[in-house]
């Protein structure tokens, strides 16, 4: 008698979920790709931590950790980085002298802008040539559910 466990067999959520990874991760190499962010040498983190600087600057490194859930030394080497290419500057906060304020160089922006309109190009001729006009309903309901799960708190129960 063969006392071995069995493997379990995936459930149905576990197999949808490897199948939304893996297809996130070819989509996101695919923008990489077609949008130019490639050619920039920033990793997708960098580019991250960049776009919040955009979005809330002038910013904290803490708000930045918190707005990236990483840690404050992965932020402080990613800022090294940012500022070492000319993408970002830092400044004494003038409420508090001991923080400082990080803020975007104007060729940071032009970069994002050029690979968010490069990604947003992409999808949208994506989806002119793969996604027929009876499914485009079909599309708008992913996408739905998509934000959902990037707000969903599973640990929470709040689904």
């Amino acid at each position: 008698m063969n006392k071995e466990p069995r493997p379990q067999q995936p459930t149905a959520s576990a197999a949808s979920a490897q199948r939304l990874q893996d297809a996130m991760k070819r989509l996101r190499a695919r923008l990489r790709a077609e949008s130019g962010q490639n050619a920039t040498g920033l990793t997708l983190t960098q580019l991250g931590v960049l776009v919040s600087v955009i979005r809330e600057g002038p910013v904290t490194a803490a708000r930045l950790a918190a707005l990236e859930h990483v840690s404050g030394q992965a932020i402080a080497q990613i800022l090294t980085v940012l500022k070492a290419a000319g993408f970002v500057h830092t400044e004494p906060d003038p409420l508090d002298g001991r923080k400082k304020l990080v803020s975007a160089d104007s060729s940071a922006t032009e970069l994002v802008d050029r690979i968010m309109v490069g990604r947003a190009s992409f999808l949208a001729r994506a989806i002119d040539q793969v996604v027929a006009p009876g499914e485009r309903e079909d599309l708008e309901k992913a996408i739905e559910l998509l934000e959902r799960l990037a707000e969903a708190d599973p640990r929470g129960g709040g689904i």
